[in-house]
């Protein structure tokens, strides 16, 4: 029989989430990231895109990235520029759609990040939408 996966224990799962939501990592984004269970709502899975390019987890970016938007070579690119950016801060600004009942959903974010020692932000709404029950990222088209 198989059993989950235990959840690890440390410095960074008591730290504060790097999403910003003032609830330890080990509470918020890390069971997402571990596969123990996945995100109910649009801005949930947001905020664990954006811990996941933190913490520079690309197979999590990857599979919670829609089918009908994942290019082919998405992996081979994250793992190319994943260490270009060091990400900073997010903040929320809004969301439409997106909860628990809902097919699709936006959200709109500002992220801050250096880049090159350079201070940048990316300013996004994010279309989310489901695919086989589970929340994943379309497009920033919203």
């Amino acid at each position: 029989m198989n059993e989950p996966p235990e959840k690890p224990t440390g410095p960074r799962q008591a730290s504060l989430c790097p999403c910003k939501s003032r609830e330890t990592y080990g509470a918020c984004c890390e069971p997402f990231h571990l596969g123990l269970t996945k995100p109910e709502t649009a801005v949930q899975l947001m905020r664990s895109r954006y811990s996941a390019y933190f913490f520079r987890l690309v197979d999590y970016l990857v599979t919670t990235t829609h089918p009908d938007s994942r290019d082919r070579d998405l992996k081979d690119r994250l793992e190319e520029t994943i260490h270009e950016a060091n990400w900073r801060f997010l903040t929320i600004l809004g969301s439409s759609k997106g909860g628990a009942a809902d097919k699709v959903g936006k959200v709109e974010f500002r992220a801050e990040y250096f880049e090159d020692g350079q201070a940048r932000e990316l300013h996004e709404r994010s279309r989310f939408k489901r695919y086989q029950g589970a929340w994943k990222y379309l497009d920033a088209k919203g």
